[in-house]
């Protein structure tokens, strides 16, 4: 099977899951899961950290990560599977945006809090009673699948190398999502249907990444036996 179908499939599959957890959490199974996780890694994770959990909350924002993405494009220099990709990323916060009115689940009470600012500006912000899921986790999710996508493609790169990038990726990804719940930002819930929708989605924009890749490979591989059939013939 082709692997833009394995990532197709594999998309549809994380988007079902989010659906089916959107509801049971919409039914409140979870409530008491949530707060013993939070009082858990409140109570074990040192306060010293929250001023690098907080960088991380004006890391995840959706000004800074929408720069990294049309970067991360430019970067790679693969401008129509990025204006996909910002499509999508715009389609996850609609659809982030209808979880957090429709999906009753207030977010931890104010004595959890432990944020601390540490950048001051303007930026795009949603004011909701209810925290799922949580978009910080869905954008940092979102992003680090197509740069996995985009590093493992990656003919420059070794395989040692390929393998630390992944690591460093997947170790800042559990970070930022633990920061989430130690702050008292959002339960757990909400990070895990954050990273459900974000995974999806960013598995759907590989699935462009990659047909494009497989298309260029195929043109260039006609061209070359093209040229090929020319010179026997010559």
């Amino acid at each position: 099977m082709p692997i833009r179908w394995i990532l197709l499939i594999a998309s549809a599959f994380f988007f079902i899951q989010f659906v089916i957890f959107s509801y049971l959490v919409h039914e409140n199974l979870f409530t008491q899961l949530d707060f013993d996780t939070t009082v858990r890694l409140q109570n074990n994770i040192n306060l010293r950290w929250d001023n690098e959990f907080s960088l991380l909350s004006d890391i995840g924002k959706f000004e800074v990560t929408v720069i990294v993405l049309i970067g991360i494009f430019l970067l790679f220099r693969k401008f129509k599977a990025g204006a996909i990709a910002l499509v999508l990323f715009a389609g996850f916060h609609f659809i982030e945006l209808f979880g957090k009115y429709f999906v009753n689940h207030p977010p931890p009470p104010q004595f959890m809090l432990r944020t601390e600012q540490i950048l001051n500006f303007p930026q795009f912000h949603v004011r909701s009673e209810y925290s799922y899921p949580s978009g910080h986790a869905g954008r940092t999710i979102f992003i680090s699948v197509i740069l996995v996508i985009l590093i493992w493609q990656s003919k420059r790169l070794s395989l040692p190398i390929k393998l630390l990038l992944v690591g460093l990726i997947l170790g800042f990804d559990i970070t930022m999502l633990v920061s989430r719940v130690t702050l008292g930002e959002h339960w757990t819930t909400d990070v895990i249907g954050g990273t459900l929708l974000g995974g999806s989605l960013g598995l759907l924009t590989g699935a462009f990444l990659v047909g494009t890749n497989e298309h260029d490979s195929k043109g260039i591989k006609s061209i070359k036996g093209t040229k090929g059939n020319q010179l026997e013939s010559f």
